[in-house]
């Protein structure tokens, strides 16, 4: 059992998280991090007037930043192995032999899918960062404290945290209102979220099996 735990503790000593709470991930270097889910919009099917205003307002959105933004890309392969099988438990408890043979012959075409093509799924990202040494206001001395301690001067505070935390919510209003204006749609990740994301990320083979637990099952102790 100590051996078990030892593992997880090294495990965690790779990770750049020290804690995730009210919707923010904050980095054992003391930086904040929002996540923005992303929509997508299909580029070609829009006509050349609209193709050109979406080039507009994202040149736009790119001048007016005057801080970093990081853009993710998430591919993986959709994995179908429990929709396969729920069609086969209906199968088999069809009792109409019409609906049954649809049911079959709907299930060999799914399976004869996955086998020719390699059908991925694709998660867009933008990462939102603030560092506690960008902050408005205050002498050199406290923001010398602050890169001398980051961590603890942020967590250590619930003032810290929520001074810190409304600067890094007006860059991520400045990206929402911004990208919108070129057709995307975006949500900010919650708590829950975030760990699901993270969790999926270190995680792949196992969260596509068996899924993640409710947070408050989760033992998120770093």
């Amino acid at each position: 059992m100590s051996n078990s735990n030892n593992n997880f503790s090294s495990t965690q000593s790779y990770l750049e998280i020290s804690e995730i709470k009210d919707n923010v991930v904050v980095l054992k270097k003391g930086g904040l991090r929002a996540v923005l889910m992303v929509s997508s919009i299909n580029f070609a099917l829009k006509s050349i007037d609209e193709q050109d205003a979406i080039i507009y307002n994202f040149q736009s959105f790119l001048n007016s930043l005057d801080f970093p933004i990081q853009v993710v890309v998430n591919s993986r392969q959709l994995n179908l192995d429990n929709y396969i099988g729920q069609l086969k438990d209906r199968e088999k408890k069809q009792t109409n032999d019409l609906l049954r043979l649809q049911t079959a012959s709907y299930l060999e075409y799914i399976q004869g899918l996955i086998k020719m093509a390699n059908i991925v799924t694709k998660t867009f990202y933008v990462i939102v960062p603030f560092a506690p040494s960008e902050a408005k206001g205050g002498g050199i001395m406290s923001k010398l404290k602050v890169i001398s301690s980051p961590t603890s001067k942020i967590l250590g505070s619930r003032e810290a945290f929520e001074k810190y935390k409304d600067q890094l919510w007006q860059r991520v209003d400045h990206v929402v209102n911004n990208l919108g204006g070129a057709g995307l749609r975006m949500t900010v990740l919650n708590t829950q979220e975030l760990i699901e994301l993270y969790y999926n990320l270190y995680n792949p083979d196992i969260s596509e099996k068996k899924g993640l637990a409710d947070i408050n099952d989760l033992d998120l102790a770093i």
